[in-house]
């Protein structure tokens, strides 16, 4: 399930807000105490983990059985959270803090109103933050999974299968990045430090002569670090910065962005349409499946629970 596809709908959060805060009665009770109900591989799921889960289904009005519900979601995002840890794709706090912004953007909440939505619920920002956590990291350790076993399914037999049911061979567009990075070490990581750090960042955009004086451009810069990120296809974009890169023209750079390193932005070497094998595998798998959903997903997901060790209590 995507973050963007939960409550998409201000109205839906402003109805949930006026309901909750006008029946306090309703906010669970097992918020009181709270007891292990479930161990996942020796990972505890509470009681006040599962009254969170049933208030967020009732904000999505979700029916029937929402403790078995709760339960179910809880222990697959347990197995998915704990095989993103074994395989390091956890996104970062950084990263899940811009999603939860940006959810809130989208439904014309700030930060502040939405954290008071989610409390009044009975859901709890961090609940809602520890959901996007395994939203966004579980499609990473499946893209790590096709990438090594191809999907279950090759580049020729892909573009074979398309054009078996008559689809043209699709094209997409091919870009070739840089990232540059102005570092700021987590210790030093204060507002003052991070603006700073942005108006520097900010004054070599509006100065960069373009990739190939790249290098030159950085050089006697303090804690920059520059990247060839090479060839990307635009499937291939991280989602943080997709937006960003496709509204960019070949030769300028997106604008600045703060991250769990520091403040970075991309440059846009170059960019044009491809239209090969490997891009139309690219765009197939990208429209027809989301990672986190797709076949391979389901498979591992069940392997994960065969070999789970799960105690209800």
């Amino acid at each position: 399930m995507k973050v963007s596809a939960i409550l998409r709908l201000t109205g839906l959060l402003v109805a949930a807000t006026m309901a909750f805060s006008s029946a306090p009665g309703l906010l669970p009770n097992a918020m009181a105490a709270s007891e292990i109900k479930i161990v996942v591989n020796k990972q505890a799921i509470t009681s006040v983990d599962i009254a969170r889960r049933v208030a967020f289904l009732r904000l999505q009005r979700t029916g029937g059985n929402l403790q078995a519900k709760a339960r179910e979601q809880l222990i697959e995002e347990s197995l998915k959270y704990q095989e993103a840890l074994r395989i390091r794709a956890v996104v970062s706090q950084a990263q899940i803090d811009a999603s939860y912004a940006r959810f809130g953007k989208s439904n014309n909440l700030s930060v502040k109103q939405l954290n008071q939505v989610l409390n009044q619920a009975g859901v709890t920002p961090q609940h809602f933050k520890d959901f996007i956590r395994v939203q966004m990291s579980w499609p990473r350790v499946v893209q790590a999974l096709e990438g090594t076993s191809g999907g279950g399914m090759s580049t020729q037999d892909l573009v074979s299968k398309m054009l078996e049911r008559g689809d043209d061979k699709p094209s997409t567009t091919e870009y070739i990045l840089q990232q540059v990075i102005f570092v700021v070490p987590s210790n030093k990581r204060s507002n003052a430090t991070l603006n700073a750090r942005k108006r520097e960042a900010e004054q070599l955009r509006g100065r960069y002569q373009g990739c190939e004086n790249a290098a030159a451009a950085v050089t006697g810069l303090r804690d920059v670090t520059l990247r060839n990120l090479g060839r990307i296809m635009q499937p291939q974009l991280p989602p943080d910065w997709k937006p960003l890169i496709e509204k960019t023209e070949a030769g300028a750079t997106t604008p600045t962005r703060i991250t769990d390193r520091g403040v970075e932005f991309i440059v846009i070497c170059s960019s044009k349409t491809v239209s090969d094998d490997r891009a139309a595998e690219l765009v197939f798998r990208a429209e027809n499946s989301d990672a986190g959903d797709s076949e391979t997903a389901k498979k591992h997901l069940a392997k994960l629970r065969e070999s789970a060790v799960i105690a209800n209590r």
